[in-house]
């Protein structure tokens, strides 16, 4: 019997996206090493990321990209929002987080 050779990996990542990925992996039968793995050879195949990845296309305008007026113009939105209850909850936030 032929041992394929290895190479170990070491990556830091999130706790909880860690524990959210090894749940999905362990209903998919997969174990974390081969699923590494398999996005490895992916990016070998593709010649790249294997996935789209894209900025979100509504971007907020950054503070020092605004004029004084363009500025002014995303307060008064800002505060139209607020006036029409077109807010979110601190509490929906981090759960979308």
């Amino acid at each position: 019997m032929i041992m394929a050779r290895t190479s170990n990996i070491f990556a830091r990542v999130e706790p909880e996206v860690k524990e959210q990925a090894e749940q999905v992996l362990e209903q998919l039968g997969i174990p974390m090493s081969s699923a590494v793995s398999m996005f490895l050879k992916q990016v070998v195949l593709q010649r790249g990321i294997p996935f789209e990845m894209k900025l979100p296309k509504d971007t907020p305008p950054s503070y020092s990209s605004l004029t004084k007026e363009q500025f002014n113009a995303e307060i008064e939105k800002g505060m139209l929002d607020i006036e029409a209850g077109r807010t979110y909850s601190m509490k929906s936030v981090e759960e979308e987080l």
